[in-house]
């Protein structure tokens, strides 16, 4: 494919493109490209068509659970017989399942559709003076593109980075806004405070429009509500003690959310993590905003909550093994919190790795510390961004006692883990790449498109 800094060659050239090179130089594109205006976005979009103008559009943002909310009113609004679109990031293994209709990956050939049209309208932009839309903004587009096309009423939207500068902040009327926790994570681009990043998540807030919102820390709820109170909008504050856990087990939790409509109500959320306990009753709160009239019956969203399926989030793939990609300091709390509560006399083994730009030795001071582990493995992630395997063992043996494997490559490594395990728990984590290298690992293993 012709750098993005050429003349555009005629449509023929285009029409013989196919999955594979799309895919490589969507890839390629962080290479020539840098952060660009919304403005830029809105341009593409105006080329475009603005696709995303003909949907029912939820827009969500947050430092961590926001995946997981958007998994969730994806599966209500499924299960309730809506054409629902579902654009969330990263991918683990595909770069399809970005894009989700009616809980499905599209397929190849409808994602090469969408984007031939993004690709066309970035040539004509490039040719006309403006910038290359970066790597999220041409997935964001394509996203749009392949619902319109598909013919969707809802799309629940998750922004990539942030929320005031994000390439989806484009959408200029969302049915409702959700705001999930906010914790220190992408200081450098957001702030570093708590009260920064959650102005920069803020932004999404559209005059009007339903806010929900995780309102656990005072100083984010605070900045929160307030943008809300001045744009004129609705909003709830959804706090620890608006949910009370009835049953946990090793697979699911059972919980009723203590709020109008739900008040009594029975809700079985299928992840072990109670994080899951707010995101889901964020995702219902959210519902109330998109569907006020109960069109939607109770059941029906409750079922959707059950149903839920999302990839490494504290996620069960096999008996005793759990994938899970808490990378920053909350999602590394959650994840001993969860360990915490499943450790008991059990034997916890840990597989882990991570990337270079997090800040992994408190991560594995944390996990140390705080869990009664029996046995870890290391490894690292293939490219440029992996922390040595080495290195990482050479910090766990800082804080624990317990035997440390170093095993470099990744399917070596789960495999020890796996023989570490015995009839315990193993728990994966440290990195969303190291998960989507092991859901990789099991999709061949099983021969599933998904696992």
């Amino acid at each position: 494919m012709e750098d993005a800094k050429a003349s555009g060659k005629d449509a023929k050239v285009v029409k013989r493109l196919n999955y594979t090179e799309a895919v490589e130089y969507i890839y390629s594109v962080p290479k020539f490209t840098k952060k660009n205006k919304p403005s830029n976005t809105r341009e593409l979009m105006d080329r475009l068509g603005h696709p995303e103008r003909g949907m029912k559009i939820i827009h969500v943002a947050g430092t961590n659970g926001k995946g997981s909310v958007c998994a969730f009113l994806a599966s209500m609004l499924h299960q309730a017989g809506k054409r629902t679109g579902l654009f969330t990031s990263p991918h683990l293994v595909k770069i399809n399942e970005r894009f989700r209709i009616d809980e499905r990956d599209v397929s190849d050939e409808d994602f090469l559709e969408a984007y031939k049209k993004v690709d066309a309208a970035i040539r004509e932009m490039v040719r006309d003076g403006f910038a290359h839309p970066t790597y999220f903004e041409l997935l964001f587009a394509t996203g749009m593109v392949l619902f319109q096309s598909a013919k969707v009423e809802y799309c629940v939207l998750e922004t990539g980075l942030g929320g005031r500068l994000d390439a989806t902040n484009t959408v200029e009327r969302p049915i409702a806004v959700v705001i999930t926790s906010i914790s220190l994570d992408h200081t450098e681009y957001l702030g570093n405070t708590i009260r920064e990043i959650a102005g920069e998540k803020a932004g999404i807030i559209k005059p009007g429009v339903p806010v929900i919102y995780d309102a656990s820390r005072p100083e984010a709820a605070e900045v929160i509500r307030n943008r809300a109170d001045l744009l004129g909008c609705p909003s709830i504050g959804l706090t620890g003690d608006m949910c009370e856990v009835f049953l946990k087990t090793d697979k699911s939790i059972d919980f009723s959310l203590k709020f109008g409509y739900y008040e009594g109500a029975r809700v079985t959320v299928p992840f072990l993590a109670e994080y899951q306990v707010m995101n889901s009753s964020l995702a219902l709160l959210a519902m109330e905003a998109v569907d006020p009239g109960h069109e939607i019956p109770l059941e029906t969203r409750i079922e959707g909550i059950r149903r839920t399926k999302w990839q490494g989030r504290m996620e069960t793939v096999m008996p005793g093994v759990v994938f899970d990609g808490a990378h920053n300091e909350d999602g590394v709390t959650q994840f001993v919190k969860t360990v915490q509560g499943l450790q008991k006399d059990r034997r916890i083994v840990m597989l882990f790795a991570a990337v270079v730009e997090k800040n992994f030795e408190h991560m594995i001071q944390t996990i140390c510390t705080q869990t009664k582990l029996s046995a870890v493995v290391v490894t690292e992630i293939p490219g440029d961004r992996n922390e040595p395997a080495q290195e990482l063992g050479k910090i766990f043996k800082r804080y624990t006692d317990v035997p440390v494997t170093v095993v470099p490559q990744i399917e070596a490594a789960f495999d020890e883990a796996l023989r570490e395990k015995g009839d315990g728990m193993l728990f994966c984590a440290g990195s969303l790449y190291l998960i989507g290298e092991l859901k990789s690992i099991l999709q061949r293993r099983n021969g599933h498109d998904r696992f």
